[in-house]
């Protein structure tokens, strides 16, 4: 019975990724402009959230565990956002 249940779990996961993979090449189609790339980044990083929590069962982990997930990730944004500030920035120049 559980087993069933958890069948259906990652069936609905897969479906959730192929749409997210087709809403990515139906992205691609169009011109968004300079919104090209968040775009994608956004929909790669639902995929990549969705496959942490359950392919990587972090969705069962403990609070210690979080804190080193999630210290990483605001570690990128903040090189992300210096890296971007510094080249808009420059662009105003």
């Amino acid at each position: 019975m559980a087993s069933s249940k958890v069948y259906r779990q990652y069936l609905n996961i897969w479906v959730l990724l192929m749409v997210l993979t087709i809403l990515t090449v139906g992205a691609a189609q169009f011109d968004f402009g300079g919104l090209n790339v968040p775009i994608a980044l956004i929909i790669a990083s639902i995929k990549a959230g969705v496959v942490a929590l359950y392919f990587m069962h972090l969705r069962h982990e403990d609070n210690m565990t979080w804190v080193f997930v999630i210290f990483p990730l605001f570690l990128l944004a903040l090189f992300i956002g210096f890296s971007a500030g510094d080249v808009f920035t420059r662009l105003l120049n």
